[in-house]
């Protein structure tokens, strides 16, 4: 079993957990899965042990300073398509088993790849980042143009590049997608 994938699965959901051991052990043996119901049940010796960690958005964004360095090898398992972040990092788990188990194979394929690009392979400009953390950080569209000194229509022209470039159309999946990729810290958003 030398060649299996190592799987940390932090869900404190006990029927998730149990599925997605289903899943990956019929669809991408050989696997050897360890269950963690919290974060904190994990033991410091095995944190950097596994190829791969299947958490939630919310365990990813209070332990960033652990996943953070880990996200192409961290998969959320997001219920809405609409909480949509990035598209290699999440699984939808309100689909068909089918649809599933066709996400998890293209995680597993692409777990090398940069998260850093979007699924277009177009990059963020460097003053799209930067609406994109003020976006983050709470401002209104106003705000971020006299806080860069740049028209309201030019704000709303980056908003609409960061959107199409990113797939991500609401400001959660944004924050999500501007924390897992080192634009901002999570003590920077308001609460």
């Amino acid at each position: 079993m030398s060649n299996s994938k190592k799987i940390a699965v932090i869900l404190p959901d006990t029927l998730q957990s149990i599925g997605l051991r289903s899943l990956l052990t019929n669809y991408f043996s050989p696997v050897e899965i360890s269950f963690f119901s919290s974060f904190d049940s994990f033991h410091p010796s095995e944190k950097d042990f596994f190829d791969f960690y299947f958490t939630l958005p919310d365990i990813f964004l209070l332990h960033t300073d652990f996943f953070l360095p880990k996200r192409n090898k961290t998969i959320c398992i997001v219920n809405n398509r609409n909480e949509s972040v990035s598209p290699q990092s999440i699984v939808f788990a309100s689909v068909s088993q089918e649809d599933i188990v066709k996400q998890l194979r293209a995680i597993l394929q692409e777990a090398g790849q940069s998260y850093a690009q979007s699924k277009t392979g177009k990059e963020l400009s460097a003053r799209e980042k930067d609406v994109l953390r003020l976006i983050v950080k709470g401002m209104i569209n106003k705000e971020i143009a006299d806080k860069l000194y740049i028209s309201l229509n030019t704000v709303l022209t980056h908003r609409k590049n960061i959107t199409s470039k990113l797939g991500i159309k609401t400001v959660p999946g944004l924050t999500f997608y501007a924390i897992t990729n080192g634009l901002i810290s999570s003590d920077e958003i308001e609460l």
